[in-house]
């Protein structure tokens, strides 16, 4: 009864287009109201402040900034730049330089959203000038786009680290490998797809070796901030939050270094990463809130109890889990999806014995499928809104191989956990 009150009034919100952090609200206080004799709504603003002021969450702001601060410098412009004269001999050309570019932009960016704008910005008017087919070319990005939030840094493995209370460092190593691996199977469709059919990439475009190897400079500013950011968290010389504003103040630096300071680029760097911020910082408010009141009415301890007398097996809960966010994934918004879900999941896989981090990495590839599926898969509408012309269901249409690719990574992580898990036993 509970369950089916929750979907339906979430769902019913989500469809009146009320705000994602609003509809939390209300879902938790009319939750409070009807399966609750206490007044339990009076621990809003003790929740609200205890949530927004954790030290954890400062770097999500940070990595936001981090982000803006690199397009809005031309960093992003240099690196393509710079791939595409190591890649365009390959099947796909300019395709699989919006793959590497994504991967490497995702390095540094830790947001799905911030990736596909900002290759959608730089690459678009290529594919256009070398004749690329639009359906695979804006496909290819909201795909590589979802790489920001799988590859370190990561907004989204902060948050589920947050809300499970598991180690952001390990979580960052987990996402490494699986983070290399589905770029490459990306970047296998793409040179599959090119070699089927040829008339999916445009003009053949060739570079001399003396430009490849004069284009690598273009490609140390991305490496000085992963190596800053990440390098610093495991060398114990920064926290997580720390390690976001040493990026934040290396990404300065290199801004100043290639002369693109202005008063112009720090407005459009801070109303950049103030509306993303605050978004995302409502969104977890809210969460924590609807979390509180479901623990509160019983609602987890239920759910354990409800799996525990089904009797599964492990390996069917896990299926049955996947299927729910997939299902889950065509509806929600991501973010959304994460912070209603993983208090309630997370505990009954790990009861049954998956390791947290390990779900934590399969998580986030259900999440990388949802932004690129309809009818809410947000990739599609940050890459459509910078196109600008044509219609929203060519990009749906270029992405839906890049789906089978992650269904593939997916079923590559449940066979073979390690691909998570290796890195991780080298830090506690």
């Amino acid at each position: 009864m509970i369950i089916t009150v929750t979907l339906v009034l979430l769902l019913t919100l989500l469809l009146l287009s009320v705000p994602v952090a609003a509809a939390l609200i209300v879902l938790g206080l009319t939750i409070g109201i009807i399966f609750s004799d206490f007044p339990l709504h009076r621990v809003m603003g003790e929740i609200s402040w205890s949530a927004s002021t954790d030290f954890l969450l400062l770097s999500i702001p940070l990595f936001v900034m981090l982000g803006e601060i690199l397009l809005r410098a031309g960093i992003a412009a240099k690196t393509y730049k710079a791939l595409n004269n190591w890649l365009s001999w390959l099947p796909g050309g300019l395709l699989q330089a919006n793959i590497g570019t994504s991967a490497l932009f995702a390095a540094t960016s830790g947001s799905s959203v911030a990736t596909a704008a900002t290759i959608t910005t730089v690459a678009l008017p290529q594919g256009r000038r070398y004749n690329y087919s639009e359906k695979l070319f804006t496909g290819s990005i909201a795909a590589g786009g979802t790489l920001g939030i799988l590859i370190p840094p990561s907004i989204n493995l902060i948050v589920y680290g947050f809300l499970t209370n598991t180690s952001i460092p390990r979580l960052f190593l987990a996402g490494i490998i699986p983070g290399i691996l589905l770029a490459v199977l990306f970047m296998i469709c793409v040179g599959i797809a090119c070699l089927i059919n040829p008339a999916l990439s445009g003009g053949k475009q060739s570079s001399t070796w003396h430009e490849r190897f004069d284009s690598l400079k273009d490609l140390i500013p991305v490496l000085i901030i992963f190596v800053v950011v990440i390098g610093s968290i495991y060398a114990g010389l920064a926290t997580p939050t720390e390690s976001a504003a040493l990026g934040v103040l290396a990404s300065l630096a290199l801004a100043f270094r290639y002369r693109a300071v202005s008063v112009a680029f720090f407005k459009q760097v801070f109303e950049g990463t103030m509306r993303t911020s605050s978004m995302i910082m409502l969104i977890l408010v809210a969460a924590n809130f609807l979390n509180f009141m479901l623990d509160s009415i019983g609602l987890a301890e239920m759910l354990n109890q409800f799996v525990s007398n089904l009797g599964a097996s492990p390996i069917n809960t896990l299926l049955v889990v996947i299927a729910l966010y997939i299902v889950l994934g065509f509806f929600v918004e991501t973010l959304s999806l994460m912070v209603i879900t993983v208090p309630i999941v997370s505990p009954i896989l790990v009861n049954l014995g998956y390791d947290p981090i390990w779900f934590g990495i399969l998580l986030i590839l259900l999440i990388e499928m949802a932004l690129i599926t309809p009818p809410v898969g947000l990739n599609l509408y940050v890459v459509q809104g910078v196109r600008r012309t044509g219609s929203i269901s060519d990009v749906m249409i270029g992405a839906a191989p890049f789906v089978f690719m992650i269904a593939i990574m997916i079923v590559l992580l449940i066979i073979f956990p390690e691909i998570a898990l290796y890195f991780t036993q080298f830090v506690n």
